[in-house]
């Protein structure tokens, strides 16, 4: 490597200064009274870097299921209910109840004559062991009812919506029926509860 020494005279104010200039290489270096050290000139400043390529757009996630698929998939299996709950299947989805249950003539004939209360999600289930046609009343029965009539499979008949407290009248069904459920008045509505929804329970058959 070359070295030369320059020796000039610089005014720093009033009074002149030797500086020295070294050249070491191709880059010159200044000493002189003020650093006491060799420093090297400011290197020129780097050009600007180049922006960054904007970032490709991310691909949204598919929206959760919704629709028949998602109502199939919160269905249980019957067999996995307890015995002292129901699903009413409507195409809102399913409901849960908690039951009774009335399969001997004498529970059958008693019903829910005397209460006077009952909650929401709560009812009674008739089951008679096999299809037929079926009527009730409201003899000795506070509560307006209403009165779910199924088929074997848990297919709904019919439906006697709001009953009269106390009637004697007699409340068809309108097609045979293995099953019948009774609820308070306007749990059917409240669901939307049709012909053709399904009751779901253990004793229903396939």
């Amino acid at each position: 490597m070359r070295r030369v020494r320059l020796t000039c005279v610089a005014l720093f104010g009033a009074a002149p200064v030797l500086v020295r200039v070294a050249l070491i290489g191709a880059t010159p270096f200044l000493f002189g009274p003020a650093s006491g050290a060799w420093a090297a000139e400011p290197a020129a400043p780097s050009a600007p870097a180049a922006p960054a390529a904007p970032a490709a757009p991310s691909t949204p996630a598919p929206p959760a299921a919704t629709g028949t698929n998602a109502d199939e998939a919160a269905i249980p299996d019957k067999a996995s209910l307890p015995a002292g709950e129901l699903l009413l299947l409507t195409e809102a989805g399913p409901h849960r109840f908690t039951i009774e249950i009335a399969d001997d003539p004498v529970e059958r004939a008693t019903g829910l004559m005397y209460r006077e209360e009952m909650a929401r999600d709560h009812g009674m289930l008739f089951d008679f062991g096999r299809e037929g046609p079926r009527a009730f009343w409201m003899k000795n029965t506070p509560l307006p009812l209403d009165i779910i009539f199924t088929k074997a499979d848990g297919t709904v008949v019919s439906i006697a919506r709001n009953t009269t407290p106390f009637s004697t009248d007699s409340i068809p069904s309108e097609g045979d029926a293995r099953f019948v459920f009774e609820v308070n008045a306007g749990v059917a509505d409240a669901i939307g509860l049709a012909a053709g929804d399904r009751l779901l329970h253990r004793r229903v058959t396939d």
